[in-house]
């Protein structure tokens, strides 16, 4: 167990009552629910036509991978908020240099191409932290202040929110989610991270699949219903952990990291979901059915501000992923098979965003 100095605790726990008692007051406005949209394939439609397929759905919040110059100008003016990420392989150049290098990556990248009032954060890298490539984990904090000087050097810090999805792998344990910590090999950029985002107010993001617990599941710990929120047969399915009880992964995997932050004492930081979602084929249990039972339940839950147990009422803002399936995508099949519309916008099951 972490030796936290009694200060830290109490910091930490003024933080919690503070995320509380804002949220109950802006309790008429439910989470943010957006959509990823994903690049990697060769057949995708016009971003000018993306953009029609988002508008006449209601979507209004839209993560981008990275900072694509055509794709940012077919949003111009939209209204629709944007998470654009920074490449991986930015990192390295954004630590080492001075701030004007970020101001001019910025405004070359970003701000030429789009106002600034559509940018909800900028997601710098993603998921650096897996095990078998850290090469960029020592340069992501450096980058992210850089990179944060430069917004308030341009008067954008206080609209424009910096951080980094992580891919839930990040904690060593999660079972229990009173239990779960972060992996100790990652303290050493992890704490700092952490420490940016308490201070500047920004939500740690995760990337976030039960999708993928339910198939790694080696003894079946992780049922099915488990997974989609209790949507199958077996819905009494319920893991106890003290005084809570979790009947889905989602919210399960949400405390955990909650709980890991707490442990360093940053038990206010918000949580922010930026991938999550059910593949339509390609896999084990992968189909429309189970698809939209996931998806629909986790917009439900984000539209009710239904929290979790750890924090309940607290909404927790989700990115669905993704927008089309995805033909250029490595690794198994499934991976290909994400997609919420069909390539002529038709959805590929029934899912309302609202």
């Amino acid at each position: 167990m972490l030796n936290i100095p009694f200060h830290l605790l109490l910091i930490s726990q003024l933080s919690i009552f503070l995320l509380h008692l804002c949220l109950l007051l802006s309790s008429t406005v439910c989470a943010p629910i957006g959509i990823c949209y994903g690049r990697v394939a060769n057949n995708l439609p016009p971003p000018n036509d993306v953009v029609k397929i988002l508008q006449s759905n209601g979507i209004s919040y839209v993560r981008l991978f990275n900072a694509d110059s055509a794709v940012l100008r077919s949003f111009s003016g939209t209204g629709i908020k944007l998470t654009i990420g920074v490449p991986n392989e930015i990192l390295p150049f954004l630590a080492s240099s001075p701030p004007s290098a970020a101001i001019d990556w910025l405004r070359s990248n970003v701000f030429d191409h789009i106002a600034a009032d559509q940018v909800r954060y900028v997601a710098v890298g993603n998921e650096i932290f897996l095990k078998d490539s850290l090469f960029y984990a020592p340069h992501l904090v450096p980058a992210i202040l850089s990179l944060h000087q430069a917004l308030q050097t341009l008067g954008l810090a206080d609209s424009i929110k910096l951080s980094s999805p992580q891919a839930a792998s990040v904690l060593s344990s999660s079972y229990p989610p009173s239990s779960a910590s972060f992996d100790p090999s990652l303290r050493f950029a992890m704490v700092p991270l952490l420490r940016f985002l308490a201070e500047t107010g920004s939500p740690f993001m995760v990337n976030l699949y039960p999708y993928f617990s339910y198939i790694n599941s080696k003894a079946g710990e992780v049922s099915l219903s488990y997974a989609l929120f209790g949507s199958e047969p077996d819905r009494a399915v319920t893991v106890r952990d003290g005084a809570f009880e979790y009947s889905n992964v989602f919210d399960a995997s949400v405390d955990a990291l909650v709980y890991a932050m707490e442990k360093e004492g940053f038990g206010g930081v918000a949580v922010a979901v930026t991938e999550t979602g059910w593949p339509t084929s390609g896999g084990p249990a992968a189909g429309p059915e189970n698809a939209a039972a996931y998806n629909g339940n986790v917009v439900r839950r984000a539209v009710g501000d239904a929290g979790t147990p750890r924090r309940p009422g607290v909404g927790v803002e989700v990115y669905l992923f993704d927008l089309f399936d995805e033909n250029g995508k490595q690794g198994e099949e499934f991976e290909k098979h994400f997609g919420i519309f069909g390539l002529d916008g038709v959805k590929a099951y029934g899912l309302n965003f609202s």
